[in-house]
């Protein structure tokens, strides 16, 4: 057996063996309600990491992720008083649009996804300084609980975040796997020139899968919010090198056309029980970024389709 028939099987091969060890290392962790817990708690990331998958999956990248969310999470918090339920709408919208503008840019003037979406990204940022007076703003708890309450609650000791995930990803493997769209997806990741000789109109596929980014980014940003009570437009950093290596670890290589929103959800718990074991092994934030990228390079390393690029700059 040759290492690309296993390559597929690595992503769940991965989190077994993680968790194991961990569960091994801290005989806590394997607790039922450690890992609801520990579920919980990524759900934003997930749900940032479940938007760039689109974005990656065709190719591409999306870099103005963590910004969007950040962005969001202060109009929220601005538009919650005004708006109430309807603050949602508006972030969704907002991210929605830039996510769109992101690949109007990259399709429309031929600038590369890293680039258009970097420098989105800082738009993102200064619209939330601009917003928040550059400072940390808080929500008004009555507020929040009659219009979001719902977000963060329990049911069945389940938190609200679960089922919030749980729903986004049925609808994202639906569009993946039982829509025209989906399939135009990946055979734009899997060879451009091949879509577009179809026939596929391959620049507006481009511009809805990063729309789809930006709207997923805004929801993380606005659980955020919800959870925290509150936005800065610093808020979600740190967020956006492990949302990448949820992507590529999971099994989404940056060339595209494989992997998709279920390999995502894997990556998603391999990053959980990553970041868990190094709060175990008392890691500090600082370092946590060292590992994440490194686990980024190894990630990159064993995913990419070779085969697609002749020369790497």
């Amino acid at each position: 057996m040759t290492f690309e028939h296993i390559k597929p099987h690595l992503p769940w091969m991965t989190l077994l063996a993680l968790t194991a060890i961990v569960g091994i290392a801290d005989t806590n962790f394997l607790l039922p309600a450690n890992l609801i817990s520990m579920s919980a708690d990524i759900v934003p990331l997930f749900i940032m990491a479940l938007g760039m998958t689109f974005a990656i999956y065709i190719g591409g990248i999306d870099l103005s992720a963590q910004s969007v969310a950040n962005m969001t999470t202060v109009i929220a918090t601005v538009a919650l008083p005004t708006f109430g339920l309807g603050a949602a709408v508006i972030c969704i919208l907002a991210g929605l649009f830039l996510g769109a503008v992101s690949g109007f840019v990259t399709t429309r003037l031929l600038v590369p996804s890293f680039i258009s979406t970097l420098a989105i990204g800082g738009v993102a940022f200064s619209t939330g300084q601009y917003l928040s007076g550059q400072r940390a703003l808080y929500m008004d708890a009555t507020l929040r609980d009659n219009s979001f309450g719902w977000m963060v609650g329990k049911s069945f000791g389940i938190p609200h975040e679960l089922f919030i995930g749980g729903a986004l990803v049925l609808i994202a493997i639906f569009i993946q796997n039982r829509t025209t769209f989906g399939r135009a997806l990946k055979a734009v990741g899997a060879g451009e020139p091949a879509a577009v000789a179809s026939g596929l109109n391959v620049r507006r596929i481009k511009i809805l899968a990063f729309a789809i980014s930006g709207a997923l980014a805004a929801i993380a940003g606005l659980l955020f919010s919800v959870k925290l009570s509150g936005g800065s437009p610093t808020i979600a950093n740190g967020f956006l090198l492990p949302a990448i290596v949820a992507v590529l670890v999971g099994g989404t290589p940056l060339t595209g056309g494989v992997g998709g929103v279920v390999n995502t959800l894997i990556g998603t718990l391999i990053v959980a029980v990553i970041r868990s074991s190094m709060l175990y092994f008392e890691v500090d934030a600082t370092r946590q970024q060292m590992v994440f990228g490194i686990v980024l390079i190894i990630a990159i390393a064993l995913t990419i389709d070779r085969s697609k690029l002749r020369i790497v700059k």
